[in-house]
This record gives C-alpha cells, sequence and structure tokens, in this order.
C-alpha cells in the first residue's frame, strides 16, 4: 500500500481542512441538482435506476454535509465518528430502499420508458464526479481524516454508478431490454451496502486508518481513528 505523509504543521492542516469545505461545498452543489434532475426524470420514465442514482445524489449530499459538519468545528478529528456513522447510515438506507423498488419492478414486469435526459445526466456524472472524489480523496489522505476518505469514495461511487446507470437507460431504449433498468438498480443497491459496511467498519477502533488513508499515521496508530476519534 502506498504510504503518504500526514501533515503534521498547523498551517498545511488549515489550509487542508479549508480545502475540504470547498469540495464538499461543490459536491453538495453538484448532487442536488443531479437529484432533482434524477428524480423527475426517473419519475416520469418509471425508471428504477433513475430514481435509485437521484437517491445516490440525496445520500451523497448527506455524506457531504456530514464532513461539512464535521470540519466546521475548531476540532474537526473530535466529530469524525459521528460523521462516519452518518455515511454509513445513509448508505444501507439507500439500499434498502432502491432493492426494494428494483425487485417490485422485476416481479410486476413494470417497464421503464426511455429517458434521454436520464442519459445526458450520468454522461455528464461520468465527467464530473470522478475529478472531485480525487481532490478530496488527496486532501483528506493528507490530512489523515477518514470520514474526509469516505466522502470521496461515495463521490467516486457516484461516477461508477453512472456508468451503471448509463448502461440500463441504453439498453432499455436501444434494445428494449425493459430488465435492464432494474438489474441496474440492483447493482446501485449492492455498491451502497458495500460501501455502507465499510463505512461503519472504518469508524471501528480496529481498522487500521492506514486503509482508509494509506497514511503512516494510521500504520503506526494501528486504531482505525483520527486524532481523539476513539476517544470516549
Amino acid at each position: 500500500m502506498r504510504v503518504t505523509a500526514v501533515a503534521t504543521e498547523p498551517g498545511r492542516r488549515a489550509v487542508l481542512r479549508r480545502r475540504i469545505r470547498w469540495v464538499v461545498a461543490a459536491t453538495i452543489a453538484y448532487n442536488v441538482v443531479e437529484a432533482v434532475v434524477a428524480l423527475t426524470a426517473g419519475s416520469i420514465a418509471s425508471s428504477s435506476a433513475l430514481i435509485g442514482f437521484g437517491l445516490d445524489s440525496v445520500v451523497e449530499v448527506l455524506s457531504a454535509a456530514a464532513v461539512a459538519w464535521q470540519f466546521a468545528a475548531p476540532d474537526p478529528e473530535a466529530r469524525e465518528r459521528t460523521a462516519m456513522r452518518v455515511i454509513a447510515l445513509s448508505f444501507l438506507g439507500l439500499a434498502a430502499f432502491v432493492s426494494v423498488d428494483a425487485v417490485r419492478a422485476l416481479l410486476t414486469g413494470a417497464r421503464p420508458d426511455e429517458s434521454a435526459v436520464g442519459v445526458v445526466l450520468a454522461a455528464v456524472s461520468l465527467v464530473v464526479m470522478p475529478g472531485l472524489s480525487w481532490f478530496e480523496r488527496r486532501t483528506g489522505t493528507e490530512l489523515g481524516s477518514a470520514s474526509a476518505v469516505a466522502d470521496s469514495r461515495q463521490t467516486l461511487i457516484c461516477s461508477w454508478l453512472s456508468a451503471v446507470l448509463l448502461a440500463g437507460l441504453l439498453l432499455n431504449g436501444g434494445l428494449g431490454w425493459w430488465w435492464a433498468d432494474p438489474v441496474a438498480a440492483l447493482a446501485i443497491a449492492a455498491f451502497a451496502v458495500r460501501e455502507g459496511i465499510e463505512a461503519w467498519r472504518g469508524d471501528a477502533c480496529g481498522t487500521p486508518l492506514a486503509e482508509l488513508v494509506g497514511g503512516e499515521r494510521g500504520a503506526r496508530d494501528g486504531d482505525g481513528c483520527g486524532d481523539g476519534c476513539c476517544d470516549g
């Protein structure tokens, strides 16, 4: 695993915290728009995958908001545990809702309509989200923040899900494979479960912080926590 030195100078840490606040704000703004467009288009087209993607955007907003709340405090590390729990629970809630809707669509044979808006949205997200994820992960890794890295992974998942959504919409619209839409939704739910579990475990004092941020501080501490996040 790549080892990255964690910033220890107060001035550098202050800069990194500001960067995280900025990228989180940008992520929230984009995902609010994405959620509104996806949920509206999904409702019009009766698309489980689009609705699931829109809900994932809502979860991303909640996740980013949790990190924003954490880094608004004078001592962000003290809020790390709570932020990680919010991220984990939001993932699992998304998975439950999307799974039920997708299974319902498969059992009833509900055929979604084509959605050109959904195709464009998925393509745009494939371009935007990886960049936001990379910047937050790089900054969170240097800062040694497990919650920022977890949130960056959630953002990266959004780009993966964009590809899944795009495939489902194109197969449904181009080949008439109606079942590709709910199957894509179940893939989104599976991603969400995996990341929810990892986020929850990342908060526990048993998973090395190095596994989340690749930092030598995590390898040295070996307790899965940032500064003080396991206290109390």
